[in-house]
């Protein structure tokens, strides 16, 4: 499966019909949301991260392919005792700021609290069931970065992290957050949609 195809209008008639807040005001105010793939088996990047905002009060949306869950590797091995940490669908205000991932390279790193599930059935599949899976909310390194230069498989990129799958992609992302936060501070609100709810 391709990238989920996803366009400005239908991002923002859904981001209000759930009721989060979509910013329009201004120039590169930058909307950041995932869109979860129905697809619970999968161990490719066949999510979407959307970067939605205007230009002179035009519409303006680029669409990366991503993971917004874990790798099959640390779903059948969780790091944590309490299970592998999936983020559950909301949007998270000044959810991320710009930092370096792991130390390592310029990302957006976890600023404020997020509510994730907790999968410890140690089997590929994504666990959201509340009769077997819990939430936890806190701050656990839930950053966004980048697999490889352009990576076909999840395997350990993410436990549980935001991964674009393109180099390009993730550049791109960077350069636009960079500017945003020029204009409107270095704090950035995340919001993770399912395919359902576009």
């Amino acid at each position: 499966m391709g990238t989920l195809d996803v366009r400005y209008g239908q991002l923002m008639t859904a981001m209000i019909r759930a009721g989060h807040h979509f910013f329009e005001q201004g120039d590169y105010n930058l909307n950041l949301i995932g869109v979860r793939s129905r697809d619970a088996h999968s161990n490719a990047f066949n999510d979407a991260l959307a970067v939605a905002y205007k230009i002179n009060g035009r519409p303006v949306c680029h669409v990366f392919a991503c993971t917004t869950d874990p790798g099959i590797y640390w779903r059948e091995k969780p790091a944590n005792v309490n299970g592998t940490a999936i983020v559950k669908p909301g949007q998270y205000p000044g959810l991320w700021t710009l930092g370096k991932h792991q130390g390592k390279y310029a990302a957006l790193v976890q600023a404020e609290n997020i509510t994730v599930y907790r999968d410890n059935d140690g089997n590929g599949e994504i666990n959201t069931d509340r009769n077997t899976a819990y939430t936890d909310t806190g701050l656990f390194g839930i950053n966004c970065h980048k697999a490889g230069k352009q990576s076909r498989r999840v395997d350990k990129w993410s436990a549980g992290c935001q991964v674009l799958a393109n180099e390009c992609d993730f550049n791109l992302l960077m350069a636009l957050c960079e500017k945003s936060a020029q204009l409107w501070g270095d704090r950035f609100t995340y919001t993770l949609l399912t395919e359902d709810e576009l």
